[in-house]
């Protein structure tokens, strides 16, 4: 919101916004007090008769103030008076006066009614700065050399004295309604849940929220500010999480679940429509500001951080590039002189600010750094705990007993409050929520399905929670129906994420790969799903795939023509060839590789323009094609086109672990019959890499490179 943006800048005693505070410099007299009459105009007709919730008095001292300058410039412009050059600086000063007074009786109006009675301090103290500054102003404005009406100069001393005069004011009403809102805060945090009557009194009666809409625009303002939130800002970010599950309780305390399906249909579409340009973005309309794109992967940086030369990059980018043993910027070539990622707030706050304009949902990582600086780490305080617990237990109350729009609404809400937290997790899983997600996975409501499949998502990162899943009898099955006959594309990838999360659990691998038609989904997903999708699916063949009993399920499924197919896209070409070179380590695997007519050459492919780990991968999967598949299968890769040249490179310019890889398969085939009349001409140095390198992978060690920051999507 840009007016809370200037607002905060008000606030910190920083120049606002550029543009929009430059004084006019080049107008002359008469065109400063047109200019001027039109501002005030303006301000006085858009706030004169509005009512504003808080800072009543001090919001209606202000607007009297702004129609007494009204007044004195209607009369300067009919009278056509002469204005001198102190006149003129003074009407500068006040044109940046009139702004200011817009700006923050904007902020008064349209921020929400918890927010401003938590700035309620703040926000007297700066109508007492405009005061001041009035007062100022007319202290050095020559008035006794304008001529002036007698009513016209009245209004103009009397202006002067109430400004002079005024002290700070705080409502005493407002006071103590933000006192009573600590109360509950402090209830909570001594593991009290507050009076029903209290909040009611509270909420309703005193800062007249009376429906649930309200309530959830409450809330959405306050995890902005939350998103927005800035170190050195009062009250914490962890205080603001506490308020907001102290309103996430109320509203459902007070209002109930009862809520138009229509709506409930309306924002889940939404945030369809949001991942999808997400996932997207770079093949959409919109053109995504260069700064805000990280040099290594060009695409929108979720978060940025700053490496030691001063260069900004995507946290996760820039921690595989220094993985993969480099120790130079990408951008500038200088040597790194230590490692540490430092985030860069300011530019984050801008990328924020700039998604939210755009309509693209901005997600930072749940596990971001860790240190003081980064306002996202703030650790929940105990009265949010408790509250979202509080919470917890009366949606899942609704999800037993609720009529079937509650039960619709309560699995969004647990959707919501699983988002984030290990310690939510925890107490909505112990809370019983599980069973009555798993029946709701099976409703024809897509809203409800897509909730509740996404809820389960979410509460599976949680690892004690895999039990959990895994224990509720035909949970996983239900799981897997989602993902074979999903009512929504939504429904499907995330019932493909679920399954990677679980099998993340070596001992789960077996059982989901055994479950009817899930590897025959996941394969299905990955060769006709959405870039997103296709992702999900990916990384959760991958998982099953390094259990080696599942070989044959999914050889049986049409797992390994899928993985071959997906090594021509790009966003999943990693994962699939690191899933591949699992698969050959069997020779019935090897057989069922060998047998893809694009397998040899889509591995090659990435052998040529893959990332630095996909490279790896790909290498990884023909040496162990070449040692299980028998030498009909070594014959394959031995043919393939520019292979020469690839190994060259990888020997020379890859990772450590590509390099292995490449010698050892070097070594392979030298060992063939005819290795010498494909290989001659790699010469001494060939020979060397080979004997050095390879050798310590005499045991061909089955090693494959997948992104170890792979993760969960929390939505």
């Amino acid at each position: 919101m840009a007016a809370a943006a200037i607002f905060s800048s008000l606030r910190r005693r920083r120049s606002p916004s550029l543009q929009a505070f430059l004084a006019p410099v080049d107008l002359t007299d008469v065109a400063l007090v047109q200019t001027l009459l039109s501002i005030s105009s303006e301000l006085v007709s858009c706030f004169s008769d509005r009512c504003f919730f808080f800072q009543r008095r001090n919001s209606r001292s202000l607007i009297r103030k702004m129609e007494a300058f009204l007044v004195l410039l209607e009369y300067l412009r009919d009278s056509g008076t002469c204005i001198e050059s102190t006149a003129v600086l003074c009407f500068k000063e006040l044109y940046l006066l009139l702004y200011r007074c817009k700006i923050l009786l904007d902020y008064c109006g349209q921020s929400s009614k918890l927010w401003l009675l938590l700035q309620n301090h703040s926000i007297s103290g700066h109508f007492h700065d405009l005061n001041q500054e009035i007062s100022t102003l007319l202290d050095v404005f020559p008035a006794d050399d304008i001529e002036l009406s007698e009513d016209v100069r009245e209004q103009i001393d009397l202006m002067q004295r109430q400004a002079r005069n005024a002290k700070l004011h705080i409502d005493k009403n407002d006071e103590l309604l933000r006192l009573r809102l600590f109360s509950f805060l402090d209830e909570f945090e001594h593991g009290r849940v507050p009076n029903h009557v209290d909040l009611r009194s509270f909420f309703v009666e005193g800062l007249g929220i009376k429906d649930a809409k309200t309530c959830r625009a409450e809330i959405e303002f306050l995890e902005e500010q939350i998103v927005n939130h800035e170190g050195d800002a009062e009250p914490t970010a962890s205080v603001l999480n506490g308020f907001v599950a102290i309103m996430r309780y109320s509203r459902f305390l007070l209002f109930g679940f009862e809520e138009d399906e229509a709506e409930l249909g309306i924002g889940s579409h939404k945030k369809r429509r949001k991942g999808l340009i997400t996932q997207e973005i770079a093949e959409t309309f919109l053109s995504i500001p260069k700064d805000f794109c990280c040099p290594i992967m060009l695409d929108l940086m979720r978060d940025p951080v700053i490496i030691s030369t001063g260069q900004t990059y995507d946290r996760r980018s820039i921690a595989r590039w220094m993985e993969e043993g480099h120790r130079t910027c990408p951008k500038t070539g200088q040597m790194l002189v230590h490692d540490r990622l430092v985030p860069n707030r300011a530019l984050r706050n801008l990328i924020v600010q700039w998604c939210t304009a755009h309509g693209i949902p901005y997600d930072p990582p749940e596990t971001t750094d860790v240190s003081a600086e980064s306002f996202a780490s703030a650790l929940p305080s105990r009265a949010a705990v408790e509250a979202n617990r509080a919470t917890a237990e009366l949606l899942i109350q609704q999800l037993a007993n609720g009529s079937p729009r509650a039960k619709t609404v309560a699995a969004r809400e647990i959707r919501l409050l699983a988002k984030t937290g290990k310690e939510n997790r925890a107490f909505i899983a112990k809370a019983g929520a599980i069973p009555h997600l798993r029946n709701l996975l099976s409703t024809h409501n897509p809203v409800a399905q897509e909730n509740s499949v996404t809820a389960m998502l979410n509460l599976s990162i949680y690892d004690k929670n895999k039990s959990r899943i895994m224990d509720e009898e035909g949970c996983l099955g239900s799981i897997v129906k989602v993902l074979r006959f999903g009512l929504t594309t939504e429904a499907r990838e995330n019932a493909a994420a679920t399954l990677f999360s679980l099998s993340a659990v070596h001992e789960y691998k077996k059982k989901i790969a055994d479950e009817s038609g899930a590897v025959e989904a996941l394969a299905t997903l990955l060769r006709l799903g959405t870039p997103r999708g296709k992702k999900d699916a990916v990384t959760a063949l991958f998982n099953l795939s390094t259990h080696t009993d599942n070989c044959v399920r999914m050889i049986e499924a049409g797992a390994v023509t899928a993985l071959v197919g997906a090594l021509g896209h790009e966003g999943v070409a990693e994962e699939a060839a690191g899933a591949l070179a699992l698969i050959v380590r069997q020779p019935i695997g090897a057989a069922a590789v060998g047998e893809e007519e694009m397998a040899v050459t889509g591995l090659v492919g990435m052998m040529r323009c893959g990332t630095p780990r996909g490279k790896e991968n790909a290498v990884a999967a023909l040496l162990e094609l070449c040692r299980s598949g028998g030498a009909s299968a070594t014959e394959r890769v031995l043919k393939a086109p520019a292979l020469v040249g690839l190994l060259q490179a990888l020997l020379f310019t890859g990772t450590k672990r590509a390099r292995r890889k490449a010698a050892s398969l070097a070594r392979v085939f030298q060992r063939c019959e005819n290795a010498a009349l494909h290989f001659g001409g790699l010469g001494v140095g060939y020979a060397f890499a080979g004997n050095s390198a390879a050798n310590r992978d005499s045991s061909f060690t089955p090693d494959v490179s997948v992104p170890m920051s792979i993760s969960v999507p929390v939505l």
